[in-house]
């Protein structure tokens, strides 16, 4: 569900910059009245939580591959503002240093999944599970659903934006410049193994882990009223126990290897050049042919960034797993320390407020 770069037109992409920034902005806003709580480390195990469930790639039906994203459960525990940047800085990392995403697509990447995906499952959550006492199953099926439609529908944009870029963005003989496929095989591509695994696995990954913070840390769920609402604290129990579980995942990030087949419409340039790969991205786009060449466009802002891990895949390690869970590892301090300066700046410019009314 990454759009790297050289998919999306520079139209696009400013357009969902344009479109990203308000949410940004607004959210950072709410940030800045909780940055002194309890809050900021729950940010970051949760912001950290979302880059490593990234990294465990699912078999999706046709021989793709897909992954949860979390987002839910961080709406559900952070609220929906939260939960935007929390998502943004884990797509940040995994785009920056890791090649996991584009830098002229990484609005889009957090349009799709950070915005859209925490708005979604904030507003499914409320709506179904209302006052319900904690711990009902009611609570649990709405965690799920969140969890479901909130993925759903970022696979949905996602595939919005790579159908709509040979509809406008072609050169005079009608080649597609950008993304190759249109609406008509991008969305049944995105959405069948969305619908039928990646969803379900973030249904599951959302009601378990909601769950077990029924039972374990019943507290941190009322924090999310306090970006929503500005309350004054939340609870204040150790969470010692989430970081012990974010490095449970960590170590198991090797089974994201697993899965075969590339995510669908995540081909590198050298996939439209290559014979094999070629015919492997005909069959599961529902037998519809890539041009003869690699898009124009597509070649061309490909090389916009080179990330230094490219694929979690550290050059100086030849060990697969090993350089999967090293990548993990980094990506997790890499989130913590942009959580860390994220807090200083904030706290720094609200500091500065009253001095610059004088």
């Amino acid at each position: 569900m990454h759009i790297p770069d050289g998919y999306l037109s520079p139209i696009t992409c400013v357009a969902t910059y344009a479109a990203v920034m308000p949410f940004w902005v607004v959210a950072l806003r709410r940030l800045k009245r909780v940055l002194h709580t309890r809050m900021v480390p729950l940010l970051a195990v949760f912001s950290a939580f979302s880059f490593v469930v990234m990294m465990f790639n699912l078999p999706l039906p046709g021989g793709t591959s897909g992954h949860a994203v979390g987002v839910a459960i961080a709406s559900i525990v952070l609220g929906k503002w939260a939960a935007m940047v929390a998502i943004s800085i884990a797509l940040l990392i995994q785009a920056l240093f890791f090649g996991d995403g584009g830098i002229t697509t990484f609005a889009a990447n957090c349009l799709n999944m950070a915005v859209a995906g925490s708005f979604v499952a904030s507003w499914t959550f409320a709506s179904i599970a209302g006052k319900t006492r904690a711990g009902e199953a009611r609570r649990l099926f709405a965690a799920g659903l969140a969890g479901y439609l909130a993925l759903n529908v970022s696979a949905l944009l996602t595939a919005v934006e790579f159908g709509i870029q040979p509809i406008f963005f072609h050169d005079a003989a009608g080649t597609p410049l950008y993304a190759p496929y249109g609406l008509s095989v991008a969305v049944p591509a995105m959405m069948i193994g969305h619908l039928a695994v990646a969803g379900l696995a973030e249904l599951v990954l959302t009601a378990g882990l909601f769950a077990y913070l029924l039972r374990t840390q019943s507290d941190a769920l009322t924090c999310a009223a306090m970006v929503e609402v500005s309350a004054p604290a939340c609870g204040t129990k150790p969470i010692a126990r989430l970081w012990y579980g974010l490095g449970a995942v960590v170590a198991a990030t090797p089974l994201g290897l697993l899965a075969e087949g590339t995510a669908w419409g995540e081909w590198s340039v050298q996939d439209f050049i290559d014979d094999a790969s070629r015919l492997e991205i005909l069959r599961v786009s529902d037998g519809t042919a890539l041009p003869d060449a690699v898009p124009a466009g597509l070649r061309r802002l490909s090389e916009a960034w080179t990330a230094p891990w490219a694929d979690y895949a550290p050059s100086f390690l030849h060990n697969l797993s090993l350089g999967y869970v090293l990548s993990a590892i980094v990506g997790v301090g890499l989130t913590l320390t942009a959580w860390y300066l994220i807090a200083r700046l904030l706290r720094a410019v609200t500091a500065a407020r009253p001095i610059e009314r004088l």
